[in-house]
């Protein structure tokens, strides 16, 4: 209950009584309009809200914090994602890693333009080497042509059907009618290509004069064509003689000839794909006598210059969000947007990333890669120290940043590290046919999956992303030694901190359930406050109304005094 305070206007009387004189005469004001009741009320409601507000106060910092700590959390993530090219540099066919990235140069010796003989494209994992190729002829489809035509639009007035096709491929069959014209022969031909792999054109040779060319699709195979019923219309257009030839043969069909590092070799298309793993080669023309092209393929080291350069930004923008949370302000206390000065997990994480950065891995460090820090412990790189160690030293480059895994046994190849390799002894279960039925550690044959002589870690566990394949025909055990790069040890880090189960996460959970309940608690101060609100609302309603009760009487008396006074 609040009281009103004593500054308060109340009831006053004053009489004066004249003893010359009979009149009696008294005044008094008294009204509820003196009293400001919306402010008694405001006051005595805000009185209770105090806490509220404090409490509100301390759910806004949480948010800050929350806010603060989800910004670390995504840079951490995104510097985890970038490493990911780095953190392993097992090279095949499937790899997507940075080492595993090809790139091809080809050059030219004698009297012959290597990018007009020969393009090609490179595979991730393909084998690295250099290799000569020489070409001595170009595969080509068989292509004639018809007799001059007056006209590509009139009808030609023949009637008849033709079987066509390639080589010894699918054949369709293709009816021409007395309307059609030359280029409705065409259109009739080219609609069946995908079947005929045949496909036809017109050529104006001069102002009234067309023939049609018909041209294969496929290297090294002949047209084949038929008369099935009516005119011989093929005949009829040119295209071949009495005898059923064609009469016109514009390019024979032939297969292409090679020789790669001195083997011969010979194939019926000029996009060679056979014969180097994971290695295209499209031929474009023969290469002179005593000339050879010259074909390096290498790993592409651009794009690990490229993923070193995206962990120095990644890492940079984690670091900053870093140096914003311990901002000081002029008198050397926490600036008011530091809202994680002094935060332990930040610390420990920020330790945790630059310690990894430290490390000798194969006997290199970070600064054998051109990176150093700078005085805010921001990463910089020297572009010409990295491009000049992966030129003279890729295989110590490759230990310092990613994992790497061997096996003791020959019979144990490493088709994928994972990104949290491990060291342990995995045993292998042979049945009495030879089949490979179980690999386990420790006992556990859980860890890995079997799958004919693929060995595949299992989800969840830290074998994870590790797979193996093995060609003995034995059980036994074999050991498994892993080791850790720079990069490796900066993704596991970096993803484990800003995982959905990491400590900024649990943080992140913790506030933001404890901001729930002090919003419970806000939500039922404001409920009390508004009760107590309605409840003096009603409480001095009644004030008012004995107040006006008792002024009314006031006035009432006043008069009865005065009218006695009067007598």
């Amino acid at each position: 209950m609040t009281s009103v305070s004593s500054s308060t206007s109340s009831t006053s009387t004053a009489s004066s009584t004249s003893s010359s004189s009979t009149s009696v005469t008294t005044t008094g004001t008294t009204t509820s309009t003196s009293i400001d009741w919306n402010a008694l009320i405001t006051s005595a409601v805000n009185a209770k809200l105090t806490q509220a507000t404090t409490i509100s106060t301390t759910i806004t910092n949480n948010e800050a914090k929350v806010s603060a700590y989800q910004k670390l959390q995504t840079d951490l993530s995104t510097l985890s994602s970038g490493l990911s090219s780095l953190a392993t540099s097992v090279v095949n066919s499937l790899a997507t890693n940075s080492f595993a990235t090809r790139s091809a140069t080809v050059s030219s010796t004698g009297d012959v333009s290597a990018s007009s003989a020969l393009s090609m494209s490179v595979s991730n994992g393909a084998a690295t080497g250099d290799h000569t190729l020489t070409i001595s002829q170009v595969a080509t489809a068989q292509k004639v042509v018809g007799t001059s035509q007056s006209s590509q639009t009139s009808a030609l007035g023949y009637s008849g059907t033709f079987s066509l096709g390639l080589g010894s491929g699918s054949t369709a069959d293709i009816t021409v009618t007395s309307t059609m014209s030359l280029q409705d022969v065409v259109d009739a031909i080219n609609a069946q290509t995908s079947t005929t792999n045949v496909q036809a054109s017109i050529v104006q040779v001069s102002s009234g004069s067309y023939e049609m060319v018909l041209s294969g699709t496929q290297d090294a195979a002949d047209i084949s064509y038929s008369t099935t019923s009516g005119d011989d219309i093929l005949n009829k257009l040119g295209v071949t003689d009495s005898t059923g030839a064609f009469a016109d043969v514009l390019q024979t069909s032939q297969a292409a000839k090679f020789a790669l590092d001195g083997i011969s070799m010979t194939r019926d298309t000029n996009d060679i794909t056979d014969v180097l793993t994971g290695v295209t080669f499209n031929l474009l023309q023969a290469t002179p006598s005593g000339s050879t092209l010259n074909i390096s393929v290498g790993t592409d080291t651009s794009q690990i210059e490229t993923a070193v350069q995206n962990l120095v930004t990644n890492y940079n923008t984690f670091r900053d969000a870093v140096i914003a949370q311990q901002a000081t302000a002029s008198d050397g206390t926490a600036d008011s947007s530091a809202v994680l000065f002094g935060d332990g997990t930040m610390r420990d994480i920020m330790d945790s990333l630059q310690n990894a950065l430290n490390s000798t891995v194969g006997g290199l460090t970070m600064a054998d890669l051109g990176l150093s820090f700078n005085e805010k412990n921001e990463l910089e790189l020297d572009t010409s120290t990295l491009s000049n160690v992966l030129s003279t030293n890729l295989s110590g480059v490759t230990t310092l940043l990613s994992a790497q895994t061997k096996t003791s046994s020959s019979q144990l190849s490493v088709v994928n590290t994972g990104t949290s390799p491990q060291s342990f002894a995995l045993d292998l279960t042979v049945d009495s046919s030879g089949n490979l039925t179980s690999a386990s550690v420790g006992g556990d044959s859980s860890l890995f999956t079997v799958s004919g002589t693929t060995i595949i870690g299992a989800a969840g566990t830290a074998y994870a992303g590790m797979a193996f394949t093995y060609s003995g025909s034995t059980s036994q055990s074999i050991t498994v030694t892993s080791t850790q790069g720079i990069a490796t040890q900066l993704y596991q880090l970096s993803k484990s901190y800003s995982s959905s189960s990491g400590s900024l996460q649990t943080l992140i959970t913790n506030l933001t359930d404890r901001d729930t309940q002090l919003q419970q608690k806000v939500d039922d101060i404001d409920s009390a406050a508004s009760a107590y609100k309605s409840q003096l609302q009603t409480q001095y309603a009644k004030y008012q109304s004995a107040i006006s009760s008792a002024n009314n009487t006031l006035t009432y008396l006043k008069a009865l005094l005065n009218s006695s006074s009067s007598n």
